[in-house]
């Protein structure tokens, strides 16, 4: 059994995106696990979208970097938005 390239792929390029989301939010407090889970299932369905859709600009075999880059920043998105509508800890008061 062998595991094709977009697993991989995926996984480096969530891991990719949620550093520069750290990097250029400065933390992600508690959530960096979601965070990177949610980029890397994103860059998997991003990549998966882009390749049904044809969208092959800047692509590793069929693996598109745009879609999945695309995909992993929603990913991240979400889990900011999840996180900002969820409870608040009480370190603000």
């Amino acid at each position: 059994m062998t595991i094709g390239p977009a697993l991989p792929l995926a996984l480096l390029v969530g891991l990719l995106h949620t550093g520069l989301y750290v990097l250029v939010r400065g933390h992600a407090g508690g959530r960096l696990p979601a965070t990177y889970v949610a980029a890397a299932l994103g860059a998997w369905a991003g990549a998966a979208v882009g390749g049904r859709l044809g969208i092959t600009v800047l692509a590793i075999g069929d693996f598109g970097l745009i879609a999945a880059s695309i995909g992993a920043w929603l990913g991240i998105a979400i889990v900011a938005i999840l996180a900002t509508l969820g409870p608040q800890s009480d370190k603000a008061r």
